[in-house]
């Protein structure tokens, strides 16, 4: 096996020849028959014991060139990257215009490189704060949250329905005086102001009374589902209940009602307290993501397509198993949406190249400052990985190997490094 030739063509792309010798093809052309002997069979023998050359001389010498390459092929190719020192991150255009027992094999392909990365300024540089303050503001926001999860519906009768009220409805949509398939539903009780129905719709029912029939007309956005997308609609609507909100009083017995605390003071003092841990940590993300993202504008590289194409494509994968573990499929979800896959993956895309950039410079980063994980610190890291799946260290190294945990280590390290030596303001 050798690297017969190497020659760059363009940025990041090289042109690459590989042999394999006759007699190392020759030797897995008879592993290949090996591993299939026992299920051959020509006339005259029994199953298994036909020999090599009688196999190839009923089907032709080529029987098993196929499945010797394939033996052959992932630690030939990744010799010849080794041999060239090139850092592939994805082939094209693969060709064998060689290959018999007597020539051996010959391999061109066209690789793509990892990028050269020219960092910028990674140290020093500066962030500015975000205020961590509880206002009285948000502590009323959040008392008026708790207020709503504990609040009572109540029947109202004597009035029509207003914005906050929940009518329960019947409705039917139609379009160009057609029903339309998934528009009919019966007593569905809808929150008026949720939004969770098609702009217009809930503040046209608001001012209707029980068992008023009325009309809702609306427009369906123009990223809805293609076959209604823009289209204006009728639904034919009926009210058969009004429920109000009733939120409780906000004193020292809704405070023990909700809460561990006594008094409404202590239960605001205590409000106040989470909601600064909340943004001091929100804090601390954004200085990150400032640093981060100059990092990233400072550097100089040239990124091929296929980097952000296999990033993409990742982003998807991982999507669709997320869902899976929630029990829906992505064809399913995507239905539901009014999406179709490509216009999804499109929608991906820039948080792909966000993360190929990001992950280019941290390694750029670790490169610069020689970071090297101790085995210490991927021991920690495998500890707080498995206290977060009910896994022990040694559990987490294998499901996740030791080489994947170091990375990671290595970009966290990176990353304290650049923010710990920020100026922030």
């Amino acid at each position: 096996m050798a690297l017969k030739s190497s020659n760059k063509t363009d940025v990041n792309t090289y042109e690459l020849a590989i042999t394999i010798s006759s007699e190392d093809f020759c030797e897995a052309c008879k592993k290949a028959f090996l591993k299939e002997r026992k299920n051959i069979q020509l006339p005259g023998f029994r199953k298994g014991k036909a020999t090599m050359g009688m196999v190839e001389k009923m089907y032709g010498e080529a029987t098993f060139y196929e499945q010797a390459l394939d033996m052959l092929y992932p630690e030939t190719v990744a010799a010849a990257f080794k041999e060239a020192e090139l850092n592939v991150v994805d082939t094209a255009d693969v060709n064998v215009p060689v290959m018999s027992k007597a020539e051996g094999v010959e391999i061109t392909m066209t690789v793509t490189t990892y990028p050269e990365v020219k960092l910028g300024e990674y140290k020093g540089l500066k962030a500015a704060k975000l205020p961590v303050e509880a206002t009285d503001e948000d502590i009323d926001n959040e008392i008026a949250q708790m207020q709503k999860r504990n609040s009572r519906l109540i029947d109202v009768t004597d009035r029509a329905a207003e914005m906050g009220d929940t009518a329960t409805i019947d409705f039917e949509g139609f379009t160009d005086g057609v029903a339309f398939d998934g528009s009919k539903g019966e007593n569905y009780p809808l929150e008026l102001g949720s939004g969770s129905f098609i702009p217009g719709f809930e503040e046209q029912v608001a001012g209707h009374k029980i068992d008023e029939e009325f009309d809702v007309n609306v427009t369906f956005p123009e990223e809805y589902a293609a076959e209604l997308a823009g289209k204006e609609a009728v639904f034919k609507c009926k009210i058969h209940e009004i429920k109000a909100t009733e939120l409780p009083e906000l004193d020292d017995e809704f405070a023990k009602d909700v809460s561990e605390f006594d008094t409404l003071d202590e239960l605001k003092a205590d409000i106040k307290k989470k909601i600064e841990e909340k943004k001091e940590n929100n804090a601390k993300t954004d200085i990150e993501n400032q640093l981060l993202e100059q990092v990233v504008e400072g550097m100089e590289v040239e990124i091929p397509e296929c980097m952000f194409v296999q990033r993409n494509d990742e982003m998807m994968q991982e999507y669709s198993y997320q869902l899976q573990n929630s029990g829906i499929d992505l064809d399913t979800y995507l239905q539901y949406m009014g999406q179709d896959k490509e216009t999804f993956k499109a929608s991906l895309r820039e948080g792909a190249e966000k993360q190929v950039k990001l992950s280019l410079a941290l390694t750029a980063v670790i490169a610069a400052e020689k970071i090297e994980p101790t085995e210490d610190e991927i021991n920690a890291e495998a500890e707080k990985i498995g206290a977060s799946y009910g896994m022990d260290a040694e559990q987490v190294k294998k499901a996740v190997s030791v080489a994947r945990i170091a990375e990671d280590v290595a970009r966290n390290k990176a990353v304290d490094l650049i923010v710990n030596s920020a100026v922030v303001e």
